[in-house]
């Protein structure tokens, strides 16, 4: 997924290169709620979640890139959200990506998140990930499923693409964006209904 930081310097160049240099086709923005384009629930490997919470990555106040939205088990605490536990993070698309850049872009996020030991025991399983990604068009759907004992399952528009191993990666993957230092500390708040949204 492409993540971007307003206060990230690196990230802000690199977003503001790939509009100029034609990766990322911006189209006319999407005014509606980012809760109205997601269901109020989803299925994770049999098990039925709820919608906790919808938010809207927007570059420099001027591109939506995506919108968000995150499910949990009806009585996990949002606080809780990177546990061992079912969940559900997907996003839509309101530019074009290509597949090449997800993990470029997820990297500084997982370096911030994530202890250096231990993403040296799960870097292959990352490479593993970035290596399914795929390019996206406006509207085009990412979702990463985690079930317990099962890992983690990257989908596009609903067709899954390969499953990950391991609840250490699934913590540190989510991390980039319901960690401490994700890439936007209001989006994850929004995401795990710990604020209110206006």
């Amino acid at each position: 997924m492409l993540v971007v930081r307003s206060g990230a310097p690196v990230l802000r160049h690199v977003l503001a290169a790939l509009v100029l240099a034609g990766t990322i086709l911006v189209p006319a923005p999407s005014p509606a709620d980012p809760r109205a384009q997601f269901p109020p629930e989803a299925e994770v490997h049999g098990q039925a979640l709820p919608l906790r919470g919808t938010g809207r990555l927007v570059w420099m106040k001027l591109v939506r890139v995506y919108d968000a939205a995150l499910y949990l088990p009806g009585d996990a605490v949002g606080a809780d959200a990177l546990k061992d536990a079912p969940k559900r993070l997907e996003i839509r698309y309101h530019v074009s990506i290509k597949g090449e850049k997800f993990g470029e872009s997820a990297e500084p996020f997982l370096k911030k998140n994530v202890p250096a030991e231990v993403l040296a025991v799960i870097r292959q399983r990352i490479e593993q990930l970035n290596r399914l990604y795929q390019d996206v068009k406006e509207g085009d759907r990412y979702a990463l499923d985690y079930a317990p004992g099962k890992g983690t399952t990257l989908s596009l528009n609903g067709s899954p693409l390969g499953t990950i191993e391991g609840a250490d990666f699934a913590a540190a993957y989510f991390a980039i964006w319901l960690g401490s230092k994700p890439i936007s500390d209001t989006m994850r708040d929004e995401l795990t209904g710990t604020t209110t949204r206006n």
